[in-house]
């Protein structure tokens, strides 16, 4: 596996990055269509995508970076097939070595279902495990999820 950086994004990459956010994302975050997905990449600003690739260079992972509110956030999906590997760390570790501060929002909880039917496992463990911070006291609280900021820096 071998991680590629891309500031645009061609329709192709974009069908199989949503294809991986409805698979492993909770259905309440879902995408109905390529057209949607975009509508949320429009409103992020100076983004930097990360596709982890495999030797038929079918993208397996996807992370992007993004200015918002004045802070560097990122979003990660790997695809479940490849959890426990070390590929998640991966790219989080690319991540790292361009950035000198990280923000996200992490689900912390098992209780939201995926389009599949199984439960989403909450990725924080993940997060902790690689020198991010909760911080506890900032949540996000809304109809289609809920979640802990977190963040690391350098």
């Amino acid at each position: 596996m071998k991680i590629t950086k891309y500031t645009e994004l061609n329709n192709k990459q974009k069908e199989r990055i949503l294809e991986l956010w409805n698979n492993e994302y909770p259905e309440k975050l879902a995408y109905n269509s390529v057209s949607d997905f975009e509508n949320y990449l429009n409103k992020l600003t100076e983004q930097n995508h990360y596709f982890l690739l495999d030797k038929s260079e079918e993208i397996n992972g996807w992370a992007t970076t993004f200015i918002r509110e004045n802070e560097k956030w990122f979003a990660i999906i790997v695809s479940e097939k490849l959890h426990g590997k070390g590929f998640g760390t991966k790219i989080l570790n690319e991540l790292k070595n361009n950035e000198n501060t990280l923000n996200g929002w992490v689900i912390d909880h098992d209780s939201d279902k995926k389009l599949n039917g199984n439960f989403y496992q909450s990725p924080l463990k993940f997060y902790l495990k690689n020198e991010f911070e909760m911080l506890s006291e900032t949540r996000l609280e809304l109809e289609i999820m809920s979640a802990v900021k977190i963040k690391w820096t350098k």
